[in-house]
């Protein structure tokens, strides 16, 4: 038997499978514009638990089966492309199940190829343009072992996280750079993020978020004024004079930049805060869940990094996309913070603090691989290594 109708015909312990009538209004339809379905299922939930859990047999069985073919470096395939790698490339896609099993092996990129490159360009995270570029490419070629590994460390993630949820709360999947807002077992919200870099680590945590600052001012962490203020200056005397960044004394008196020794530690005494604005690194908005790790969620003035495929650039808070729709969603059950006075109080330019009537819980969690209530997969990088899938690539 063929891998691709072995993975069509597999009962999955879920009771879960890629339906073929799906694949047909895939294709039949507009294949160039696929979209992939939309769940709403959290993924910190039972369900997601139990179809991570169903899929895991399907990764075991193409990994005894020899796994899957590494598509070659080369050119940008994309639609109308002819090349002997577009071959390969089928056969990929087969075996992951992105690509039905009955299309042949031809040399030529054609709308189905498109569809099945765009369904696994969604499955992992990437930009979905049907473009096979190094990213893609680098994602295909992660092998099967990695993969089974990943759904087994995140199937023991889930099963430890998923015993206990408030009624409402937001999650931070670092790996997926994503946050999702819940309500009742149910997510109404999806945000794209930004985290922490792999040498400055989101950590992960549960916590309550207890307030929403409007225009703050943002005092920097020590860790980045060593790693970045300092040698900034150093090189860019009118650093933080161009983005309205002040420097104080313990005793809060305000220091002039021209008065700090900036070739040695000096600026580590002191306190570094930027003013609200268009410049201020948290944007318009932080929201504020304390803790001993000193992180939050935070709007960002730098709204380009939310179109990259990999979006690992913080200092480990979390940059939230369209984050005046997650305040609104959390200040929901707050009286008189509807979104017109959101809207206001940011227009105002002045820090407004707005404390939620009931804390929500927030979760920063670590989840490279689930799959969805259809039986659908997704992956992500495991770019802190915690899975040890690094290790096994150095092996390899």
């Amino acid at each position: 038997m063929r891998l691709g109708v072995a993975f069509t015909a597999l009962a999955l312990a879920g009771g879960r499978a890629f339906a073929q009538v799906e694949w047909e209004q895939r294709f039949d339809s507009a294949p160039s514009s696929v979209t992939m379905p939309r769940s709403s299922v959290p993924i910190l939930s039972q369900e997601t638990l139990h179809a991570t859990q169903g899929i895991l047999q399907r990764y075991v069985m193409i990994e005894q089966q020899g796994g899957w073919p590494v598509v070659p470096e080369g050119p940008v395939l994309k639609l109308g492309t002819r090349h002997p790698d577009v071959v390969t490339l089928r056969q990929r896609l087969t075996i992951s199940g992105d690509l039905p099993d009955n299309l042949g092996n031809s040399d030529v990129f054609d709308s189905y190829v498109d569809a099945a490159v765009k369904r696994f360009q969604a499955r992992h995270g990437l930009i979905v343009n049907g473009a096979v570029g190094p990213d893609s490419r680098r994602a295909m070629n992660v092998p099967v072992s990695m993969r089974r590994m990943q759904i087994e460390k995140s199937i023991e993630r889930l099963a430890k996280l998923t015993k206990k949820l408030d009624r409402r709360f937001v999650t931070v999947n670092i790996p997926g750079q994503q946050v999702e807002a819940v309500s009742d077992g149910v997510v109404e919200l999806r945000h794209t993020a930004v985290v922490g870099k792999p040498d400055r680590q989101s950590p992960e945590l549960a916590v309550k978020i207890q307030e929403v600052n409007f225009n703050p001012y943002w005092t920097v962490p020590a860790s980045i004024i060593r790693k970045d203020l300092i040698p900034k200056m150093q090189t860019e005397p009118d650093y933080l004079t161009k983005n309205k960044i002040r420097i104080f004394t313990q005793r809060g008196e305000e220091l002039m930049p021209e008065q700090v020794n900036w070739q040695s530690d000096e600026a580590m005494s002191y306190r570094f805060t930027q003013d609200p604005g268009d410049l201020n690194s948290m944007g318009t908005m932080r929201i504020n869940m304390p803790n001993t790790e000193g992180v939050y969620m935070h709007d960002t003035p730098s709204k380009g990094l939310f179109g990259e495929n990999a979006r690992f650039h913080s200092s480990g808070c979390v940059r939230v996309q369209n984050v005046r729709e997650l305040a609104d969603w959390l200040l929901r059950e707050t009286p008189n913070w509807e979104r017109p006075q959101i809207d206001e109080a940011i227009r105002s330019g002045g820090r407004i603090d707005a404390k939620l009537k009931q804390p929500v819980a927030v979760h920063w969690v670590y989840i490279t691989a689930w799959a969805d209530e259809n039986g659908i997969t997704q992956f992500r990088d495991d770019v802190y290594n915690f899975d040890g899938v690094g290790q096994l690539a150095a092996i390899q």
